[in-house]
């Protein structure tokens, strides 16, 4: 019976970092299973012209190990397009770009394999090994492979509020925005709603349209105003080690406290993008009325729609003003973002995992989640006990030299303990 060290479930840029890191390591042998046939990450929302939110050098490598051959440098050094990218002069890859990039990375990885759902995970106290048990999607195969940890990259599947649950017709989570974009632009009224990244590049694109397709525009967001993502250096501090270790060791209720309040540290809008969409508004509006609105404040309560009509009613409610209206609509589009649902596939093993008092993972500070404290690892979904640093793509080769560190038993890539010049706590005894 082959072993090894560990298994990784999931392939988004986070265990493919991880993948990338451990691949030099002679002493750790990982196994990465992705349900997907390839990689692809957010294939529905690569617009032509979206950048990521967070400079190039938060790839899957480059802070924890800079010399790696699977940098993001690396990729564009063999794709002949390095110089073109230093005269750009712009930080920002491109969205698709670097979706590229990960799948560049992907294929120069012996540990990686595509079309391998992962069905259950058992785990032999005898042996003190977790057997994960997989689908073939190509052939219907079922695989059994053991390890003696696992890491969880599930991801997060995209969430559908409860007034749209169940509801007919051709709506659009965020995630399909691409391929149903055709179909939409041929209706006379859509309809974005959200309040995020996503939901305003999604408006800004059908806006771009809007006088060429004959479309009425609405924008819905629960949110008092279009927040920016706040991107201040003393902020970007958060993302730090030292807030890590503050925020970890709050109370439970406060760290949830926060948690909500925290989102429009990670949530909000690209500030250009902001400006963008007002100076397109203007430009359109010099030739008459822009046939668009836009809605703060707002929150959708309910959703119904008619077969005959083709046409979406949304129960809308102004909660400062508290006022019920209602709005029609042929298209509608949820840019309501990604919420982490416990995979099935852990019940098995459910007693051996830690949970907290509100049902979620009890996430250690060194990312581990079942009761040995070094068993099975966790990539994302801890906003709860590890902060906004949890979803930044820049923090996930930090965590994966932790993870690593405790893989091994050793530190192999160096982890940084304190970069901020700012306190987060309180000082003990008197400063003077």
């Amino acid at each position: 019976m082959s072993t090894h060290d560990f298994i990784a479930i999931g392939l988004g840029p986070y265990n493919l970092g991880l993948a990338c890191l451990t691949e030099p390591i002679d002493e750790l042998d990982g196994l990465f299973l992705e349900s997907k046939p390839d990689f692809d990450w957010h294939p529905g929302m690569l617009l032509d012209a979206a950048t990521l939110q967070t400079p190039f050098m938060a790839d899957l490598v480059t802070l924890a190990d800079p010399t790696s051959p699977y940098s993001f440098l690396s990729y564009l050094k063999e794709s002949g397009r390095l110089y073109s990218f230093y005269i750009r002069e712009i930080f920002y890859p491109l969205r698709n770009e670097y979706n590229d990039y990960c799948r560049w990375a992907a294929a120069k990885l012996r540990s990686v394999r595509f079309g391998h759902e992962v069905t259950s995970v058992a785990y032999d106290e005898g042996t003190g090994l977790y057997t994960v048990h997989a689908l073939r999607t190509a052939t219907g195969e079922t695989t059994a492979h053991h390890a003696r940890h696992l890491v969880l990259g599930t991801g997060t599947p995209p969430y559908v509020p409860e007034a749209c649950r169940g509801l007919g017709g051709d709506v659009l989570h965020n995630s399909r925005y691409l391929e149903g974009k055709a179909e939409l632009q041929s209706k006379d009224s859509i309809t974005v709603v959200g309040s995020g990244q996503s939901a305003a590049e999604i408006y800004y694109d059908l806006l771009a349209d809007a006088d060429a397709c004959g479309y009425r525009l609405d924008w819905v967001t629960r949110s008092p105003r279009f927040f920016p993502l706040e991107y201040t250096k003393l902020t970007l501090e958060m993302t730090s080690p030292e807030y890590v270790d503050y925020f970890h060791a709050l109370p439970e209720d406060t760290r949830y406290r926060m948690e909500t309040e925290q989102k429009g540290l990670f949530k909000g809008i690209d500030a250009e993008l902001v400006n963008s969409i007002f100076d397109l508004l203007y430009q359109k509006s010099v030739k008459g009325p822009v046939p668009t609105r836009l809605m703060t404040n707002t929150a959708l309560e309910s959703a119904s729609y008619d077969d005959i009509s083709g046409t979406y009613t949304l129960g809308l409610r102004q909660v400062e003003q508290e006022r019920d209206f209602s709005l029609t609509t042929q298209g509608l589009v949820l840019a309501t973002g990604y919420r982490y649902r416990t995979p099935d596939f852990l019940e098995p093993v459910r007693d051996r995992i830690r949970w907290d008092r509100h049902g979620r993972f009890d996430v250690a500070r060194n990312y581990s989640i079942d009761t040995t404290g070094r068993g099975i690892f966790l990539q994302n979904a801890g906003t709860h006990t590890h902060s906004i640093t949890s979803p930044d793509l820049g923090m996930g080769p930090y965590r994966n030299s932790w993870i690593i560190r405790e893989l091994l038993g050793r530190e192999h890539y160096p982890v940084e303990k304190a970069i901020a010049f700012q306190e987060f706590g309180a000082p003990e005894g008197v400063l003077r």
